[in-house]
């Protein structure tokens, strides 16, 4: 007897496959299993290295900070030898001066930009970018650090280049008016004539002038650099009108700035006084801001060198002794800039490590 036949069946036709939705995020299937492949060497033979930059960064501050303590071993031993010899009340001062620089240069970051910034990272940043500053040429490790945290904090990176601008402007402004206030109520604070050597003013004003010439001709000629240029100053100005909006960032900006030269020149002048320095203390002041002011335009890192010799001849032009003087220096530049040098280098590796910076 024959089989009975089997029952055809049909073949039903594939429903296309829907494209997903506008916006919508495709989700893996559940049929799919992730293989892991195993690590092995590349098509060359070479395994494959991850190099440990985090790491580096964050141990680069503390390599600089000793090779930078040797290069001046001898100015550090004598240094620390002039602050055995000075009163410490003067000197604890002096050391609450320095870090209120901190909480100034605070202020005046803030004030430089609209967007707010979280106030405990913010002055965590400026005690690091101390240390980045004299390690690096003047002002390009400070610089950079901020420009880093600002990024980190969400600010683009035109309107954070704008901030840092105008912090720039805003301190060097402060720090020239401060000299020039002080000079016009204090005429007799300076002998300016021992500051400069003989003739030195003509080839100054000159070199001045060839750098002005040439700047404005490489604006002229390179297209590409002047609308680059031109778009950055359309944005600072549009960053300084929106902070001078807001009458806090504008106190933060302005009261920053002067507070910062201030408590430095408060600074020299507690360490004169600790060391029996004879000269008036606003004498002392000119002699700081005017001495800053000659030196910022020579790009060692962190003034140091420059600085120590320029206000040397300053306090020495202002009426002081030139050994008493000298010994004020080294004792000043100790407590600004070697002794939070190291907590400084071990704050921005912390920063970098945790990325904050």
């Amino acid at each position: 007897m024959a089989a009975p036949p089997q029952p055809l069946s049909v073949c039903k036709p594939l429903a296309a496959i829907q494209p997903p939705a506008v916006g919508t995020v495709r989700r893996p299937s559940s049929d799919v299993t992730t293989v892991q492949l195993p690590e092995g060497p590349l098509p060359n033979g070479r395994f494959p290295r991850r190099v440990p930059v985090r790491q580096i960064l964050c141990l680069l501050p503390l390599l600089l900070v000793v090779a930078v303590a040797v290069q001046h071993w001898s100015v550090l031993a004598e240094g620390f030898g002039h602050l055995r010899e000075a009163e410490w009340p003067w000197l604890l001062a002096a050391i609450g001066a320095t870090c209120l620089t901190w909480v100034a240069a605070a202020f005046t970051r803030q004030g430089a930009v609209v967007d707010r910034l979280p106030r405990r990272r913010l002055l965590a940043t400026q005690f690091a970018a101390g240390s980045a500053n004299h390690l690096l040429p003047t002002g390009l490790g400070a610089s950079a650090v901020n420009l880093r945290f600002m990024s980190v904090c969400g600010v683009p990176l035109a309107r954070s280049s704008a901030a840092l601008a105008l912090y720039l402007l805003a301190e060097c402004v402060a720090r020239v008016g401060l000299l020039v206030t002080l000079l016009l109520v204090f005429p007799g604070a300076l002998r300016f004539g021992a500051l400069l050597p003989e003739g030195a003013v003509g080839p100054l004003l000159a070199v001045v002038g060839a750098v002005v010439v040439v700047a404005g001709a490489v604006l002229a000629f390179v297209r590409r650099l002047r609308t680059a240029a031109l778009a950055f100053v359309r944005t600072a100005l549009g960053e300084l009108r929106s902070v001078h909006t807001r009458p806090s960032r504008a106190l933060a900006l302005w009261g920053g700035s002067l507070a910062f030269p201030a408590l430095q020149a408060a600074g020299l002048v507690l360490v004169g006084q600790a060391l029996g320095l004879s000269v008036p203390p606003v004498h002392m002041a000119v002699a700081y801001l005017a001495a800053t002011v000659a030196v910022a335009l020579v790009p060692t890192p962190g003034g140091i060198g420059s600085v120590e010799a320029a206000l040397i001849v300053a306090l020495v032009a202002a009426g002081g002794p030139a050994a008493v003087a000298t010994a004020v220096v080294l004792a000043y530049r100790i407590i600004t800039v070697w002794l939070p040098l190291l907590p400084g280098a071990l704050t921005l590796g912390a920063l970098v490590r945790l990325k904050v910076i």
